[in-house]
């Protein structure tokens, strides 16, 4: 259904923002879910990106998706301009949508995929909001930050990375309704585990990570050891063969998957975590309050999956091993803490009672609520608002 701007019986839409990982895309999900409780009948826009991920995502979620052609911003010269006509190709496909199907609300996920909408929506005068689950904002969100009516962060320690004049509520990350429902004996059932012993899951998020499946797998032979342990080891497609392959020849309890779109019952069949340090993986992780390991990306120049780390550390609801990249060096220390978290219960659900006085599961209800606030605040029709208020 295309809505008519004014239409007072047009179906509510809400657009998004953002894409390239799940970090991006699980959180607006989660807004999405809430707000169809709210209203039955929204419609659902995501401005996503090229990667296949974006698809992969969205499909079956109810949601119709744009793809736009963004080129990495890039420091050579000549590559600004190729950066540039992608960015106003964008900035024009919004406003025309915008001009014959306005609004409700647009929601930045952060990422350049993000500025083209939202940029569009603050100069057609539709309320916008930020989401920021990072410790370390990005560039795009810091640069949206004064425009938009308000700015959704994680943590508190991103509130002075901002400019002081922008509107920050710390509100948690928005997870999935799954994430508060599920539990132990259905995340075992779901990937065929057994209730009689522990389970260690290894995740490299949404598009996995070599250098955290190379150090599990050079430990493979003190995992062999753990004989009271299994693992579920999510892979990322690239290297899920040779992962495979490693677990078979140890001949560990392990189930070796690519990917999962069940990680609800992956974080609830777990004991104990070794993972990335992605914002959204530690919304999930500190929702179902687990253990966990973290080993934030090496590679980013601001160093932001550290910063959320160190919101787990300071907590005492994680450990942080540093990605050294190279196996021989990242080995010994996942190891110490495998050795420390695995034989030492008390350890291990000391951090997990930490993590789980951390999360914020009901983060995405309560934006989806701030969100309906807003746009009422700027005139959307009155019809629709009682139509949020009575579903809710």
């Amino acid at each position: 259904m295309v809505s008519v701007p004014g239409d007072p019986q047009a179906a509510p839409l809400i657009v998004f923002a953002g894409g390239g990982t799940g970090g991006h895309l699980f959180p607006a999900l989660a807004i999405a879910e809430a707000l169809r409780n709210r209203l039955p009948d929204v419609r659902f826009l995501f401005f996503a990106t090229e990667r296949a991920i974006d698809q992969r995502i969205l499909e079956g979620n109810g949601c119709d998706l744009v793809r736009q052609t963004l080129p990495a911003i890039r420091r050579a010269p000549w590559r600004w301009l190729r950066v540039y006509m992608g960015f106003r190709r964008s900035c024009l496909l919004c406003r025309s949508r915008f001009e014959y199907d306005r609004p409700m609300a647009v929601i930045g996920t952060g990422g350049l995929g993000s500025l083209p909408a939202v940029r569009e929506a603050v100069r057609a005068g539709v309320p916008t909001a930020l989401l920021n689950p990072d410790a370390i904002p990005g560039r795009a969100n810091r640069f949206l930050a004064n425009s938009v009516d308000v700015v959704f962060a994680q943590w508190a320690e991103a509130i002075a990375k901002f400019p002081r004049t922008a509107n920050v509520v710390v509100s948690g990350c928005p997870v999935r309704t799954a994430f508060n429902h599920t539990d132990r004996h259905a995340g075992l059932r779901r990937f065929g585990l057994d209730a009689g012993l522990k389970t260690l899951l290894v995740t490299g998020a949404s598009q996995g990570a070599r250098t955290v499946n190379e150090c599990v797998v050079a430990n493979l032979p003190f995992l062999e050891m753990r004989r009271g342990w299994q693992v579920l080891h999510l892979t990322g497609e690239p290297d899920y063969e040779t992962v495979s392959r490693a677990y078979d020849h140890h001949g560990i309890r392990a189930v070796v998957m690519p990917f999962t779109d069940y990680m609800p019952d992956a974080l609830a069949a777990a004991d104990l975590v070794v993972a990335r340090a992605g914002a959204s993986t530690l919304a999930e992780i500190t929702a179902v309050g687990c253990a966990s390991i973290l080993m934030p990306y090496p590679y980013h120049k601001d160093q932001h999956q550290l910063a959320n780390a160190r919101c787990l550390v300071r907590a005492s609801a994680a450990r942080i091993v540093p990605d050294r990249i190279d196996p021989k060096l990242n080995s010994p220390a996942v190891r110490d803490a495998l050795e420390h978290l695995m034989t030492g219960d008390q350890a291990r659900e000391s951090m997990a009672a930490s993590a789980r006085r951390l999360g914020r599961g009901q983060a995405a209800s309560e934006m989806a609520g701030d969100i309906l606030r807003l746009a009422e605040s700027r005139g959307v029709p009155s019809s629709l608002m009682s139509t949020a208020g009575a579903a809710h």
